[in-house]
């Protein structure tokens, strides 16, 4: 016993031995490969701040999308021509050619020496050629004034089609209670509800299309002038002696048509005139009746008077 003892010691504390050797080379086999797979905070930092670089590079490339401005154009100008007549003819040809319309013509003409041969003209082209063709009118003579003014109308068009969108859905909403109404007042009350959501739709659509179709379409105000007054030529000397021939005989038969209406007066009004000329009658020749019987009384008192 006392012998084996220290052999069975000794094997333990060489087996421990063995064991804590085996471990150690284990652990430090685990931990070396590990830091190698690791990478560094600055290898860790590089990525991140490429991909951030680049995210905002992307969003600097690409543009924000803005919603296109809905104008309503209208531009008036006015432009001194040497010919008025032959510039309408022109202002046909462009508004023809820009695909436009010639919505109104009002043309004066000179009365007096010093008055000008004027013409207003309303016109309506598509707005992407409006510049061009107020280029165009502008060859005609020389421009006095040009003015364009815009106006915005998106905010309106988007309520517009927002409360149109709106209506339809309730027009769909009532137009299924109405399937599923089963009295007869439930349904008179829906179908006039449904009237009324018609007739707005009706109202907005048309307001809708109203909008759209001045933005697509610009108006123009062309005021056309004659660079010189006119003056009206003188009159041929045929054309003099026709009128005084013409005047004089309207005159004639004026006169004529005058008597011929007096004479009208005078027959119906004969007896009236008969009765007063045979009481001036009678009077008259009872004057000269009366005359010389007056003389005889007065002439014995003369003679009684001597």
């Amino acid at each position: 016993m006392y012998i084996s003892t220290p052999l069975i010691r000794k094997s333990a504390l060489f087996v421990s031995a063995l064991l804590g050797g085996a471990i150690f080379s284990s652990c430090a086999s685990v931990h070396s490969p590990s830091n190698q797979a690791l990478p560094s905070s600055a290898d860790r930092a590089a990525p991140i701040a490429e991909t951030a670089s680049d995210v905002s590079q992307k969003t600097q490339a690409a543009p924000v999308s803005r919603p296109r401005p809905q104008l309503i154009k209208k531009a008036s100008m006015t432009v001194i021509v040497n010919s008025v007549d032959k510039s309408i003819d022109s202002v046909s040809q462009i508004i023809n050619k820009q695909q436009g319309d010639l919505i109104g013509l009002q043309e004066q003409q000179p009365t007096r020496n010093s008055s000008r041969h004027t013409a207003s003209i309303e016109l309506r082209v598509p707005q992407n050629s409006l510049e061009s063709t107020l280029e165009e009118l502008a060859k005609l003579g020389t421009v006095e004034n040009r003015n364009i003014a815009a106006e915005d109308v998106g905010d309106r068009l988007v309520d517009f089609q927002a409360r149109l969108t709106n209506l339809r859905k309730t027009e769909a909403n009532l137009q299924k209670i109405m399937d599923r109404a089963g009295s007869v007042r439930d349904v008179l009350s829906v179908a006039q509800e449904l009237s009324n959501v018609r007739q707005s739709i009706e109202q907005i659509d048309a307001q809708l299309k109203n909008l759209q179709n001045q933005v697509a379409y610009s108006a123009i105000a062309l005021n056309l002038e004659a660079a010189v007054s006119s003056s009206s030529p003188q009159r041929a000397v045929g054309s003099q002696i026709q009128e005084t021939w013409n005047n004089s005989t309207n005159s004639f038969g004026a006169f004529t048509v005058g008597l011929l209406k007096l004479g009208i007066w005078l027959i119906v009004y004969s007896p009236y005139l008969l009765i007063l000329a045979a009481g001036i009658y009678s009077f008259s020749r009872w004057r000269r009746t009366q005359s010389p019987r007056l003389r005889l009384l007065q002439t014995p008192e003369s003679t009684d008077s001597e």
